[in-house]
């Protein structure tokens, strides 16, 4: 089964946000992320907060209680969660925007589910962001632009194929950031993929 992680953050498209939950997924909303409850039109299956940014429903949903002095914001306890019961997907909604730091923290806790063997990713109102291991990622022509960005650290063998810009067995640091803004070739499928270390491959949807 797949989790899907409800933050606090603006969820501007709200028809897109909606387009990917189905069914079957397994849906956490994390304190305020309640807020997008009725607009995403999809109840929870759990709750998870320390309710310090939003009202503690009275509901007969499971419901987690997070004290307010803790050492994980509600959506890396809501990632734990995830990991802890097994799920093998996990999309995250409202994690990105507003604050950096919590933003910066959330993309951080992608390579938490992929070291943990779960399949994650971030959708927002401009793109979709996964951790890129040595495993091959396709990027179709129907994203503009993607980007490749070394958030987790040094990375070497990287490889870009069916792209505007190219690049084989190469390498890249944090300190310097090349890989942005990168597009498929029309009619083509981009595949990416390194040999050592992770990044970010961010999809985006529109500029």
């Amino acid at each position: 089964m797949r989790a899907i992680i409800i933050g606090g953050a603006d969820i501007g498209d709200c028809d897109r946000a909606k387009s990917f939950i189905t069914e079957d997924d397994f849906v956490i909303y994390c304190d305020c992320g309640l807020r997008h409850e009725e607009k995403l039109g999809r109840k929870p299956d759990l709750i998870i907060g320390d309710f310090d940014s939003h009202e503690k429903p009275q509901t007969d949903c499971e419901t987690i209680t997070l004290p307010h002095m803790k050492d994980d914001t509600d959506t890396v306890y809501a990632v734990k969660e995830v990991i802890k019961r097994g799920f093998d997907s996990c999309l995250m909604l409202g994690v990105t925007g507003g604050r950096f730091d919590h933003t910066a923290g959330n993309i951080s806790a992608l390579l938490m589910l992929e070291n943990a063997g779960v399949n994650a990713a971030i959708a927002d109102d401009f793109s979709e962001m996964e951790v890129l291991g040595e495993n091959e990622k396709s990027i179709s022509d129907t994203y503009p632009y993607f980007s490749l960005l070394t958030v987790f650290g040094k990375v070497s063998g990287i490889n870009i194929k069916d792209a505007l810009y190219p690049l084989e067995n190469a390498s890249m640091e944090p300190d310097y950031q090349y890989g942005i803004s990168n597009e498929p070739l029309p009619g083509k499928t981009a595949r990416v993929s390194v040999s050592q270390g992770r990044m970010l491959l961010v999809k985006v949807i529109k500029g």
